[in-house]
């Protein structure tokens, strides 16, 4: 299975190696980033903020009074996240989806049009049976992905989540750019998020209201928050 359910030892192993630096264990189930994959262009990334999300909000919200739920965290592991959801009482798997990005499609977007990559990049990311996870944090990662890996990217996420479970997403707010920041997101706690930049990259389509309602036709209900560091949050009910 190309992700990781984080167990009491795995958890150990990562905390001892530092938390979502570049130096994160290369155990299995993790990918080791690059640096010069997340910083293609020389600029100052802006300061990390600490601020209330809804959309984490509306996240949260969805898991209140229940425990054992099963989570899908798509970003580079992090203590902070695993550390706020396990406590809550819920089984987390992790995967890099941006990691799996270069590793199966480089920095050449046309390569993302490849059927066999990007079946390559589903098998190695979201390999899992169907109605497998009660939540998915997605965090970014969409807006790295042209047209055709986008949905099949969101056909596969709306397989392996059960009915009525919550994916949340962010994508930039601005349509007039080409490269747009990739962050880092910090769970601190059900309703407040720490967002770090993480260097530009190529954005991988436009993303507005109209385009984001046909990506997830398929599912129960979206809402969008717009944030002052034009981010658009996204909360879909599948």
């Amino acid at each position: 299975m190309g992700a990781t359910m984080l167990t009491d030892k795995l958890r150990t192993l990562f905390q001892r190696n530092g938390g979502d630096q570049f130096g994160a264990p290369n155990v299995q189930g993790y990918r080791t980033q690059l640096p010069g994959s997340l910083s293609r262009h020389a600029q100052a990334p802006a300061a990390p903020v600490t601020r209330a999300s809804r959309g984490v909000e509306q996240f949260f919200f969805s898991l209140r009074g229940t425990v054992g739920l099963t989570i899908l965290d798509l970003a580079i592991p992090n203590q902070d996240n695993i550390t706020h959801l396990t406590n809550m009482g819920h089984k987390l798997y992790t995967a890099d989806l941006i990691g799996s990005l270069d590793e199966a499609f480089g920095h050449d977007p046309d390569e993302q049009t490849n059927a066999g990559r990007i079946e390559y990049f589903l098998r190695s990311s979201l390999d899992y049976p169907a109605a497998t996870f009660d939540g998915v944090l997605l965090w970014d990662s969409l807006q790295f992905m042209g047209p055709a890996l986008l949905t099949a990217t969101i056909d596969r996420l709306y397989e392996v989540m059960r009915p009525d479970a919550y994916l949340l997403a962010f994508v930039t707010s601005n349509d007039k750019v080409t490269d747009v920041p990739a962050h880092s997101f910090r769970i601190i706690d059900n309703k407040n998020i720490l967002i770090t930049e993480r260097g530009l990259r190529a954005s991988g389509q436009v993303f507005n209201n109209r385009n984001i309602e046909k990506l997830f036709g398929n599912f129960q209900s979206v809402k969008f928050f717009l944030t002052r560091e034009s981010l658009r949050e996204i909360i879909v009910r599948r």
